[in-house]
């Protein structure tokens, strides 16, 4: 690699050039690299700022082009993985009330992941949906998604009293972020004890939604009846809220990857819109 952000090189690239690991080559070409991207930005002149990129700021960032790009590449980048009897997308003129439960519901922080600049805006899952079903019942049921302790019953109740049920799970960067790993693939703390309970309570089959990085064993989740649709999120961004909000509601179709063992294919296939 051309450049490290850390300390590796700076301790360990002299002796393994010593050792003949490294030869003094790669390290030309890397500097070569470096430098001559540098030079094309203007760096060298004693006046970047009046070169071609030399005035970006928040203005640019944060322009309605950008915003709309970030929105798009959350659209792109949610996957559906489950959603039994055609359960999504939701109806937008029969669903009377709604209720979202989870730690991930509020959060916009938890949105834009490891190695992020400051959003132009935040807008949670929870003010996205919000904006489709104005009476929107909102439930953490955990503090963090650690989920050492979760309101299970207050959980429940909630959901029995609501049309339909959009679980906000997963994890954070509390649980998965670069020098923190996973010890194993579970769900934290009580949230798949939680996730039961509530599918189990609610009138209708519940929407579960999972953001992580890593990969999350929700095998429970997959032959539960009482769970009709579950969207995988990653960590979608300042527009990610959004973007969910619009593949529930049908405004907006995510890709479905289906893996055929026997032809070693990927298959994508799409939801279908309704009123």
């Amino acid at each position: 690699m051309d450049v490290n952000c850390g300390s590796y090189l700076l301790k360990h690239a002299k002796v393994a050039v010593e050792q003949k690991k490294l030869s003094e080559s790669d390290i030309d070409r890397a500097l070569h690299n470096l430098f001559s991207v540098r030079m094309r930005l203007g760096l060298f002149n004693g006046h970047p700022e009046g070169q071609l990129f030399g005035n970006i700021g928040p203005d640019q960032v944060c322009s309605q082009e950008h915003q709309i790009l970030a929105l798009e590449a959350a659209r792109n980048g949610i996957v559906l993985l489950k959603n039994s009897a055609r359960l999504l997308p939701l109806s937008k003129s029969k669903t009377k009330s709604l209720a979202v439960i989870g730690p991930n519901a509020n959060s916009g922080q938890m949105l834009i992941g490891n190695y992020a600049g400051p959003p132009c805006r935040f807008v949670t899952p929870l003010q996205a949906l919000q904006s489709y079903i104005k009476q929107t019942v909102y439930h953490p049921a955990c503090d963090t998604v650690q989920c050492s302790s979760a309101s299970v019953d207050r959980a429940v109740d909630v959901a029995k009293g609501a049309d339909h049920v959009v679980l906000m799970m997963g994890l954070d960067q509390t649980q998965e972020r670069e020098e923190l790993d996973r010890t194993d693939l579970l769900l934290p703390g009580k949230q798949q004890e939680l996730i039961i309970a509530v599918a189990k309570a609610a009138k209708n089959p519940v929407v579960l939604v999972l953001f992580s990085g890593g990969p999350v064993d929700i095998s429970f989740a997959k032959n539960d009846e009482n769970i009709g649709g579950i969207l995988w999120a990653g960590y979608p961004g300042e527009g990610g809220a959004i973007a969910l909000a619009e593949i529930m509601f049908g405004d907006h179709n995510p890709g479905k990857v289906m893996i055929d063992v026997s032809k070693g294919k990927a298959v994508l296939l799409y939801l279908s819109a309704n009123a």
